[in-house]
């Protein structure tokens, strides 16, 4: 019987991680292109559509039992810590530790609750730092890094020490996070993308992804264990995230 339920969790488990590829890679990157090309005044809806996109795989994680208060004021606390953390640093140009809180989450609640995380902390943050078409495109490059690094973990390419996530989280954010946000940058400033504006664009971002990247390995060097270490508490004293 234990054999017969790890193989069902396995294949549920396989079935909503197909959907949330599906959501996160094929209907937010499209939603966005669509989004972009209609009007980029329309920032507000492409952003509210993924937010949407972004809770139908989060809320599958109770697909078999109701979503406990507790799991879900734990979501809002760690996009406040992920806000604050963007906030504080406005003084220092793309100093990023939300970043690291993402990946944190991603890690600690898994890959859903990780995009949700950097998808609305990309959202809410703006509100300080100023919404724009830019919006969706830094919500889906904060949510992949969580994504990921819940997805990694689950796979066993992530383990919870500190040199594992620092070597993670700087990868994540020159390979992925960095030039997503400088393919936002390409479509937005060149009004014709041509080979030789992209690689102005991209290497132009090289220093800023550089500081991003500090940033978030700092960040993860001081904070990755004792965050992970009260989340891991929480949840085996609530009971949370459990599949």
């Amino acid at each position: 019987m234990g054999e017969i339920s790890r193989q069902e969790k396995k294949r549920s488990f396989s079935k909503r991680m197909i959907l949330s590829a599906l959501l996160i890679l094929v209907a937010i990157p499209l939603t966005i292109y669509i989004g972009w090309n209609i009007s980029e005044r329309q920032f507000y809806i492409t952003s509210l559509l993924i937010i949407v996109y972004t809770m139908i795989p989060f809320f599958l994680v109770f697909e078999k039992r109701k979503p406990q208060a507790k799991e879900l004021v734990v979501i809002a606390v760690m996009c406040a810590i992920a806000v604050v953390s963007r906030a504080a640093f406005i003084w220092l140009p793309h100093f990023k530790p939300m970043t690291a809180i993402i990946i944190i989450t991603g890690v600690a609640l898994g890959a859903e609750a990780g995009f949700l995380t950097g998808a609305m902390t990309g959202f809410v943050s703006n509100f300080i730092f100023g919404q724009g078409p830019w919006t969706p495109w830094q919500m889906f490059a904060f949510g992949i890094a969580g994504f990921l690094a819940g997805l990694c973990y689950r796979c066993g390419i992530l383990k919870k020490k500190r040199v594992s996530l620092c070597v993670f989280g700087g990868v994540c954010v020159m390979l992925i996070v960095g030039p997503l946000l400088d393919t936002c940058s390409l479509f937005f400033a060149s009004s014709e993308v041509t080979k030789e504006s992209a690689l102005a664009i991209y290497a132009t971002g090289l220093p800023v992804n550089a500081v991003h990247a500090v940033a978030t390995i700092v960040t993860l060097a001081l904070f990755s264990g004792p965050l992970l270490e009260k989340l891991d508490r929480v949840k085996m004293k609530y009971g949370m995230m459990e599949e």
